[in-house]
């Protein structure tokens, strides 16, 4: 970050991209490590049918029709 923010005060445009590169494969890699975690822990992302179904099964839902009304 400190390597990314001194070519940013210097405007070395291929320093801000080396160290954009730098910081993208470390956040990568943390990402992945975060998401083998989150599987390894049996637990579903949001969004997944999963979390749907939970929905679905929910009293309190309601699915309707609408009008937009422009």
């Amino acid at each position: 970050m400190e390597e990314l923010k001194k070519s940013h005060a210097e405007q070395d445009i291929d320093g801000c991209k080396a160290s954009m590169e730098k910081l993208n494969t470390a956040f990568q890699a943390a990402s992945q490590e975060m998401y083998a975690d989150q599987g390894a822990e049996g637990g579903a992302p949001e969004g997944t049918a999963e979390g749907q179904q939970a929905e679905a099964n929910d009293p309190e839902v309601t699915d309707v029709d609408f009008e937009e009304v422009k």
